[in-house]
């Protein structure tokens, strides 16, 4: 992945994505009476600032890791006695709350506005269809097998695989029945397949349902020639080269890439003996692979890829909605990716998922710059994934975001008068040190991955 991805992507999707949270708040003051002072994209040393005719100071700062926009407040400073009506601690409770929900609402409401873009652009996708079943897997005994497409996973009808994983990852440390409807090609009659669940993937620290389940997606043959090499991977450290045909791993023959998949991901951090094909002369490489994964999931890693073969026509499906169709399918996935991340973040203060799929601001960039160089349709997709969690996290009642002060205003509501500034003091210093904490293990997942 090219660095100057990264770097563009990663500034603007945080750009638009700080821009349009600190609107929200700035929109709302404004519309409330509040004066504000300041309109600030990122922390630190300004490098761009003007004024509008309101005197509000808008500026563009060095750092791009967040924003703020700082109200008239008494609380803060002496404010002259003639724009004392324009302070924010003199507004209604309402008010306030309405000031403060705004920037997380204005967050949900760009995520809908870029779905459904993506749901007017379309999308080609791979039918959900099941190549091979692993033999004794949780697929298998409950009677799914080769070749039958899943149409619906727990009620919600699936177009392709991403539908599928989306359904799946829902259900990550639950216990229960897993409902799946799956259909032959080329038949309208569905029928219904239970596998019943106990905490599955309890704990898990990077959960792939699908493959979990013993399901295979079916793919096109795919021959095993070198196309790719992963240059700190096993097959590059024994010697193998591009273009290089794989025939036979320790005297097995091998008809195709997944044959070669298969049979690698068997055995981790084992040698493999490897007959090759190169230049019309047969070769043999011993290739010590790697390990992928935690302990009791790790596979085998051999740090190859091959080009993939032509999809066939009939395997593919267009998804595409109108204007009016689009709506509901962008608030629909509105929806069901804002409670997905509430759900995973629940899961992970309960155990049920590990803390370690929290990522950081690394893994961030690194998505960004991977989903920039993918195309628009990828880049969209992930600023709209990133606009949610951005909105879900600040609407967790942890005093210093916005969901903390919705906190307070809300006790205020009740109680008919203000929290004392003693203990705002003492929960604003808990609200620090806990988001400092997870920032710091955030990071720490991040480099642990690297």
């Amino acid at each position: 992945m090219s660095g100057l991805y990264m770097l563009l992507g990663t500034l603007v999707a945080l750009g638009v994505l700080v821009t349009i949270h600190e609107y929200g708040h700035f929109w709302v003051a404004r519309r409330c009476g509040v004066k504000v002072l300041r309109f600030s994209v990122g922390f630190g040393t300004p490098l761009v600032r003007w004024y509008d005719r309101h005197g509000t100071e808008f500026v563009i700062a060095m750092i791009p890791l967040g924003g703020y926009v700082k109200m008239l407040d008494e609380r803060e400073a002496a404010v002259p006695e003639a724009e004392q009506e324009q302070s924010f601690n003199r507004k209604t409770v309402g008010q306030r709350i309405a000031i403060v929900a705004a920037g997380p609402a204005a967050n949900f409401a760009l995520a809908f506005v870029l779905f459904w873009c993506l749901a007017l652009l379309g999308s080609q996708q791979v039918k959900p269809v099941i190549g091979e079943l692993v033999e004794g897997s949780m697929a298998e005994q409950a009677g799914l097998r080769s070749g039958l497409e899943i149409v619906a996973v727990d009620g919600h009808a699936v177009a392709g695989w991403g539908d599928v994983n989306l359904q799946l990852i829902q259900r990550v440390g639950d216990s229960g029945s897993l409902h799946i409807e799956a259909q032959s090609l080329g038949n309208s009659l569905a029928s219904p397949y239970t596998i019943p669940l106990n905490r599955w993937l309890h704990g898990a620290d990077a959960p792939n349902p699908i493959d979990e389940l013993g399901i295979q997606p079916w793919r096109p043959q795919a021959s095993a020639v070198v196309a790719q090499l992963d240059p700190e991977g096993p097959a590059q450290a024994a010697g193998l080269q591009l273009d290089d045909k794989i025939i036979a791993l320790d005297g097995q023959a091998v008809n195709d890439w997944q044959a070669v998949v298969n049979y690698v991901q068997a055995r981790p951090a084992e040698p493999v003996q490897v007959t090759l094909e190169r230049a019309g002369q047969v070769i043999e490489l011993p290739v010590l692979l790697s390990a992928q994964g935690t302990a009791g999931q790790q596979r085998g890693y051999l740090g190859m890829g091959v080009s993939g073969g032509e999809w066939p026509i009939e395997m593919l499906r267009e998804v595409r909605h109108g204007p009016i169709q689009a709506i509901w399918a962008g608030a629909e996935r509105t929806w069901t990716m804002s409670a997905l991340t509430l759900a995973s973040i629940k899961k992970m203060l309960f155990g049920e998922l590990s803390v370690k799929n929290l990522s950081g601001p690394i893994t961030i960039a690194k998505v960004a710059g991977a989903s920039a160089e993918s195309g628009l349709r990828s880049f969209l997709n992930f600023m709209a994934y990133l606009s949610i969690s951005l909105g879900v996290l600040n609407l967790l009642p942890i005093p210093v975001l916005d969901g903390g002060h919705l906190l307070f205003y809300l006790v205020e509501l009740v109680r008919g008068r203000p929290l004392s500034e003693r203990v705002q003091g003492y929960g604003m210093q808990i609200g620090i040190a806990l988001v400092l904490c997870v920032m710091l293990f955030a990071v720490f997942n991040d480099l642990a991955r690297l």
